[in-house]
C-alpha cells in the first residue's frame, strides 16, 4: 500500500476550508480522513473513524481545547468538517476514572459537551481516542490487518509482523471499556506508533496528520507483506455445472424467493476471479460461515451468508427448489442463533429480519442483498472485501473470527442499529420499475415521479443520452438504457440488463410512442406498419418480457400502458396513431385476463393534450390554429379549462401501481372528454 499524501493537495485543503473558520488542524484532519476512507481496503461504508485534538473559541470567545472526532452517519471517503464535531476534551477524560459507564449516558455525556448542539452524535468509539494523548488518531479496518488477526494465533501473529512498534489489545465491544482497556495497553508502552484491536482493526496515531497517516499506510504495507509469505490457494470444487445458468435468469428467481409477499429485496450483484475462486471453492461452507472479519459489519450482512447451489442453464427448475431450502435452512439457523443469545441476554431483545444480506453462487459470483439498491451495494462492497479477507488468512492459516456471543452483541447493540436509521420507508421503497420512452416528456416524469416516491428506477428509451440524462435526474442508483422497443432483442437485453442490474422488475410503464398522422384511407402501408410497430407490437414485447420476469420472480408484478385517447374516441387523420392505440387497450384487457391468477394487474391511462415528444410544441401550434383557438385555449379544451402536464400523468400511473386489487382499468387523465370517457 503506498501513501497517497500530497503536500499541494493538503494546503489546498487549509486554503478551501479557512473562509469557513476551520483551523488547519481540522482541514489537515479532513484531507487525511478522506484519503484513509478513499480506499476500501481501510475502510468501508461507515467503518473505521479519524479524530483530532485541538483548540477552538467558544461563543464568548475563550479558546476550548476539544476534540474533534468522526460522527455517525458520515463516510469518511467524503467528509466535510463538520461531519467531524467537537467535543470539549477536558470533560471526556473525567470519564476515565469510572469503573463502568453504560451506552446510553456515554452518548448523553458526548452530546452533551459537542460545542455545537446541532452535531451529529459522535463516534462511538470517541473515549478511545479521547483517552489517548495524541494529536491525531487514525483507525481502520484494514482488510489486510484482519487476516493476520482473524486466525486462532491472531494476537501471535500481529506480535511477528510488528514487534514492540504496537500495542495489542484483546477483543472487547466498541465503547467505555475498550477505551479504558486501550488507554491502559498504550500506557504501558508509550513509545508504540498504534495498536492492534484483536479481531476488530488498527490504531496509528502521532503529532500531526501525515505522520499518523503515514504509520497507517506502513503498518497495513506490513501486513500486506507477511500475507505474501507460504500461502496457500483455496481447493476448487471438484464439480461444477458446465454450462452455468444466465446471471439475468437467476437473479429474479432469487428475488422472488428472498421477498416477504410485498416486502421485496434489491440485488446488487458482483464478480471476479477472486470472487469466483472463494465462492466455487470446496470449502466454501466452512470458511464463509464463521462470521464477518470485523463486527462492525454485521449489522449490514449478518454474520454469515447463504450458499446456494450452483445453477445449471436448463435446470433452474430444480435449483429454485434447492435454493428454497438453503434460505429456509439459513433462517432457521438464524433464529436458533437470536433464541440461543437471546435468552443469555434474559430476552429482552427483538428479532431483526432473519432473510440474508449475501449470498454466494457457486459458478457465478455473489449478491448483497437490501432494501434498496444503495443497502444491496453496501452490502456487497462487505462481501467482496470479505471475500479478500478470508482469503488471504485461509491462505496463512485458518479463519477466525470473534464468538457468536460477541457477534450478537454487535448485531444487536442499539449504538449500531442506530446507524441503519429507522425512518418509515417510502410507499415504493423495495419496487423495481421500468418506463419505456423515458428519456423525456410523460416517460421521464414518470420515471422521476417513482423515484421520488422510493423505488428503483430504470429509463429506457431509443436515445441512449435522454436515457442517461432521465436517470440521473431520477438520482439515486437510477439505471439508464438504450432500448429500441419494435427490436425484440433490444427489449430482451434491456429486461435482462435491468435483472442483473436489481435483481427483477416490479412495475413496467410501457410508455414509448410517437404519432404518425394520415387520412386512413389514403395513408400508406409502410407508414400504417411503422405505427404499429411501435404503438402495438412495442407495447406486446415490452409486457412480454415484463411478465417472462414476473413470472420467474413468482411475486405478481404491474404492467401500465400509456393509451390514448385516440384509443377511444379517434380524431380526424390520426388513424394509423389510433388504431394501435385502440389495440394496445385490449393488449391491457387481454393481460390483465390471462395473467390474473399470477397476481399480475394490466392497467392503463388514457390521457390527452401533453405537451411531449408526441404532441410538440409545432403541432400544438399547427392544431390550435387549425381550429381558431389559441395555443392555451387549446391546451386547456376540456370540462375542466385547465392544461394536463406530464406530471399529471405520471401521478395517475403512480396510482395505479398502488392499487394492489385494480386491474383491467383504464384511468383517463384529460381535464375531462365525455367523448373519450369510459365507464
Amino acid at each position: 500500500m503506498k501513501s497517497l499524501w500530497s503536500d499541494t493537495d493538503a494546503e489546498s485543503f487549509v486554503a478551501r476550508y479557512a473562509p469557513e473558520g476551520v483551523n488547519r488542524d481540522l482541514a489537515l484532519r479532513v484531507y487525511t480522513t478522506r484519503l484513509l476512507g478513499g480506499d476500501p481496503r481501510l475502510v468501508l461504508h461507515g467503518g473505521g473513524n479519524t479524530s483530532c485534538k485541538t483548540t477552538i473559541k467558544d461563543l464568548l470567545g475563550d479558546d476550548v481545547e476539544v476534540l474533534c472526532v468522526k460522527g455517525s452517519g458520515w463516510d469518511m471517503g467524503d467528509i466535510e468538517p463538520a461531519g467531524l464535531p467537537a467535543v470539549r476534551l477536558a470533560p471526556l477524560l473525567k470519564l476515565r476514572k469510572l469503573d463502568r459507564l453504560s451506552d446510553e449516558d456515554m452518548v448523553d455525556y458526548q452530546r452533551g459537551n459537542l460545542m455545537n448542539s446541532a452535531s451529529p452524535n459522535p463516534s462511538v468509539e470517541t473515549l478511545l481516542h479521547g483517552f489517548l494523548p495524541h494529536k491525531f488518531i487514525d483507525h481502520t479496518h484494514s482488510t489486510a490487518v484482519l487476516s493476520l488477526v482473524d486466525q486462532p494465533d491472531g494476537e501471535a501473529l500481529a506480535r511477528e509482523v510488528y514487534g514492540s512498534r504496537m500495542g495489542y489489545v484483546p477483543y472487547i465491544m466498541p465503547g467505555f471499556a475498550l477505551a479504558k482497556k486501550a488507554a491502559e495497553v498504550y500506557e504501558q508502552d508509550p513509545s508504540v506508533d498504534g495498536l492492534i484491536l484483536v479481531k476488530h482493526g488498527i490504531f496509528t496515531f502521532g503529532p500531526d496528520a501525515r505522520q499518523a497517516y503515514d504509520l497507517m499506510i506502513e503498518m497495513v504495507t506490513l501486513a500486506e507483506q507477511r500475507l505474501e509469505k507460504g500461502r496457500k490457494t483455496l481447493v476448487p470444487a471438484k464439480t461444477l455445472p458446465k454450462a452455468p445458468a444466465p446471471l439475468a435468469e437467476v437473479a429474479p428467481i432469487l428475488r422472488g424467493l428472498l421477498a416477504n409477499g410485498p416486502k421485496r429485496r434489491i440485488l446488487d450483484f458482483r464478480t471476479s476471479a477472486s470472487i469466483r475462486a472463494y465462492v466455487d471453492g470446496a470449502e466454501v461452507t466452512r470458511y464463509s460461515q464463521q462470521g464477518v472479519v470485523t463486527p462492525d459489519h454485521t449489522i449490514r450482512t449478518k454474520n454469515w451468508p447463504v450458499v446456494l447451489p450452483a445453477p445449471e442453464a436448463g435446470r433452474l427448475a430444480e435449483w429454485a427448489e434447492a435454493a428454497q431450502a438453503a434460505i429456509a435452512a439459513f433462517e432457521a439457523r438464524y433464529h436458533a442463533y437470536f433464541s440461543r443469545n437471546n435468552q443469555r441476554l434474559g430476552g429482552i431483545k427483538t428479532e431483526l429480519d432473519s432473510k440474508p444480506c449475501v449470498a454466494l453462487v457457486p459458478g457465478l459470483g455473489l449478491f448483497g442483498i437490501g432494501a434498496s439498491a444503495k443497502d444491496a451495494a453496501i452490502a456487497a462492497d462487505i462481501a467482496v472485501n470479505t471475500v479478500e479477507s478470508i482469503t488471504d488468512a485461509e491462505a496463512i492459516g485458518r479463519f477466525e473470527p470473534v464468538g457468536e456471543a460477541d457477534l450478537f452483541d454487535l448485531e444487536y447493540w442499539s449504538l449500531e442499529q442506530a446507524k441503519l436509521g429507522k425512518g418509515a420507508e417510502k410507499p415504493l421503497a423495495r419496487q423495481v420499475v421500468v418506463v419505456t420512452g423515458g428519456g423525456s416528456g410523460i416517460g421521464a416524469a414518470t420515471a422521476k415521479a417513482f423515484a421520488r416516491e422510493g423505488a428503483e428506477v430504470a429509463v429506457l428509451d431509443r436515445d441512449s443520452e435522454a436515457a442517461l440524462k432521465a436517470a440521473k435526474a431520477c438520482g439515486g442508483k437510477a439505471l439508464g438504457l438504450a432500448c429500441d422497443v419494435t427490436d425484440p432483442a433490444s427489449v430482451r437485453a434491456a429486461f435482462d440488463r435491468v435483472a442483473e442490474r436489481f435483481g427483477g422488475v416490479d412495475v413496467v410503464v410501457s410508455n414509448a410512442g410517437a404519432a404518425w398522422q394520415g387520412a386512413v384511407g389514403e395513408v400508406d402501408d409502410s407508414t400504417l406498419r411503422a405505427s404499429f410497430e411501435l404503438n402495438f407490437f412495442g407495447h406486446q414485447s415490452v409486457a412480454q418480457n415484463a411478465v417472462r420476469v414476473f413470472k420467474a420472480q413468482g411475486t405478481g408484478g404491474a404492467l401500465l400502458f400509456n393509451a390514448s385517447k385516440q384509443a377511444v374516441n379517434p380524431g380526424k387523420n390520426f388513424g394509423p396513431y389510433g388504431l394501435p392505440k385502440a389495440a394496445t387497450l385490449f393488449l391491457m384487457k387481454q393481460y390483465a385476463l390471462d395473467y390474473g391468477k399470477d397476481g399480475i394487474r394490466s392497467n392503463a391511462v388514457n390521457a390527452d393534450r401533453i405537451r411531449s415528444g408526441l404532441l410538440t410544441d409545432d403541432m400544438i401550434k399547427s392544431r390550435s390554429s387549425a381550429r381558431g383557438l389559441t395555443e392555451q385555449d387549446y391546451m386547456g379544451g376540456n370540462l375542466l379549462g385547465r392544461e394536463v402536464t406530464a406530471e399529471d400523468v405520471a401521478d395517475a400511473f403512480l396510482w395505479l401501481a398502488k392499487a394492489a386489487k385494480v386491474t383491467a382499468c383504464t384511468v383517463t387523465v384529460d381535464g375531462g372528454n365525455i367523448e373519450a370517457s369510459l365507464r
